[in-house]
């Protein structure tokens, strides 16, 4: 269901039935709904802790309106406190930070030396992140975040001062593993490396990530240290064979989400024949155009995601032209957004999607990771992601607590898009 503008969100009725309905009585409509599927809702379940979190903690969580957790979440507490490595691999949206969040506050209130390393695949997460962590965090563990962007006077006084310390890859392999010994004191308490986004360690690239991890390792024993691995991903098909060849240790996985989750309707669009001899296909582009302006019109809180940042600005003009000469009112409250924009730039376009301000964002990758991007109520994918890990995040980023959200994937005219 979408919001409207104003300082305070307020949602209306989203129809995804009625909508789909009206779109096949559009002139433009010629059969693209090629597949559509309706998943079920899911309700809540929770548990308990024994002992329960800190005091400090439980007030922290209440003032966020959190009285009670999932049961992924106490699954992860009670995991890391028997001191095992864990992977928790629930749905977009579950709560995972918290299932990292706590064990690591809850440590860090018993024994303030103690240090933790927290790891993001991108700085937009890293920063996402480290907003919540200080939003929530206590008043006396120091957070800081290092990477490329961080000024050179700072960056002693995060080394001797942090305890939470919030990089990537490879600002850990470039800027902090060459430079161990002037590490030494962080490295030697390091009690905890949290890894985020673990799906998208995969590859060549996840074959580096996974070396980049077993130097921290035995850098980490040079220095006096055995620090506990907390890892958190979408949903992976093969999770413990994953996360174990990822870190090289044996590790408890964490797969049985229990937060809830609103009624999804998955449609497959395929753009039509141009010609007879059905040789060529609508543009899949005009067709994201079209599904996002509607989709706008109607206050639809909407993302569109798309593979190269040139497409990221062709649909948004697209999007913003049609706009300007159908719904005025709301051209401008639509935004690109993709890497290579100034970091105050990309936090400005977080910002306003996350309030309300906006109504919908074309966007690369960059946003398929977990940034809190509010509740959004649709998710366009312009072309098949490449796996289908990366289709059910970015499909995960519409829908939030129990309300219904519409994800839509447009194939491209190649042939992997449509074989599938």
């Amino acid at each position: 269901m979408p919001y409207t503008k104003g300082a305070v969100a307020r949602r209306v009725s989203f129809d995804i039935a009625a909508f789909l309905a009206d779109l096949e009585q559009d002139s433009a409509y010629d059969g693209q709904i090629v597949h559509r599927r309706s998943l079920p809702s899911r309700a809540a379940r929770y548990a308990l802790l024994d002992p329960p979190l800190p005091e400090v903690l439980r007030r922290r969580l209440a003032a966020t309106g959190i009285t009670r957790l999932y049961v992924h979440q106490a699954a992860a507490v009670d995991a890391v406190r028997r001191g095992e490595h864990i992977a928790v691999i629930t749905p977009t949206a579950s709560g995972k930070t918290l299932c990292y969040n706590l064990p690591v506050l809850e440590h860090l209130a018993d024994d303030p030396t103690a240090r933790a390393l927290y790891l993001f695949p991108t700085k937009a997460l890293t920063q996402d992140q480290r907003d919540g962590l200080v939003e929530f965090g206590l008043p006396e563990v120091r957070i800081a975040t290092y990477d490329g962007d961080t000024p050179p006077g700072e960056r002693r006084r995060i080394r001797d001062g942090a305890h939470v310390l919030l990089t990537n890859p490879d600002m850990l392999h470039l800027g902090i593993l060459p430079q161990h010994f002037r590490w030494a004191e962080f490295l030697q308490r390091l009690r905890f490396v949290v890894i985020d986004d673990m799906h998208i360690y995969r590859g060549v690239f996840g074959s580096n990530v996974a070396n980049i991890l077993r130097r921290l390792r035995r850098v980490c024993a040079l220095h006096g240290s055995r620090p506990q691995f907390i890892c958190a991903s979408a949903t992976i098909a093969n999770p413990q064979e994953f996360a174990e060849r990822l870190l090289g240790l044996a590790v408890t996985v964490i797969d049985q989400g229990g937060a809830p989750q609103g009624p999804r309707e998955v449609v497959l669009w395929n753009p039509p024949y141009l010609d007879k001899g059905r040789m060529a296909r609508r543009s899949p582009y005009s067709e994201a155009t079209w599904l996002f302006t509607s989709l706008i019109r109607r206050g639809v809180r909407t993302i569109a995601f798309t593979k190269a940042r040139k497409i990221t600005e062709l649909i948004y003009r697209y999007a913003q032209n049609r706009l300007a000469k159908e719904a005025p009112e709301v051209a401008r409250r639509i935004s690109p957004y993709r890497a290579g924009y100034l970091p105050e730039d990309r936090r400005r376009i977080e910002r306003r999607l996350f309030d309300g301000e906006l109504v919908g964002v074309v966007s690369t990758s960059a946003l398929e990771l977990g940034i809190d991007v509010g509740g959004l109520d649709a998710a366009l994918l312009v072309g098949y992601p490449g796996t289908i890990a990366s289709t059910w995040q970015r499909a995960g980023r519409a829908g939030r607590g129990r309300h219904p959200s519409l994800a839509v994937l447009i194939a491209l005219d190649d042939a992997l898009d449509q074989y599938l």
